[in-house]
């Protein structure tokens, strides 16, 4: 796992959710852990594209259930 994107995105999810970056691992899962609304996945996935780039499309953000699937689908688009 690329610690640089993981660190960004659990900066980004920590600020977003109010949570201590320290608390946040590959594991944290958005709904169960984070306790994230749709609205607030919805955010968070737009955070995603603007501190990124791209377009992360539907079909695929239902995917990212995790902060490490959401780090994996990052570092394969930048790929």
């Amino acid at each position: 796992m690329n610690e640089v994107i993981f660190n960004q995105v659990a900066t980004i999810i920590a600020e977003q959710f109010n949570e201590p970056v320290e608390n946040l691992t590959p594991q944290t899962r958005f709904k169960e852990d984070l306790h994230a609304a749709s609205i607030s996945i919805v955010e968070l996935i737009m955070a995603f594209e603007e501190a990124f780039g791209g377009t992360i499309e539907d079909e695929q953000a239902e995917k990212l259930q995790t902060i490490g699937d959401a780090v994996a689908y990052i570092e394969s688009a930048q790929a």
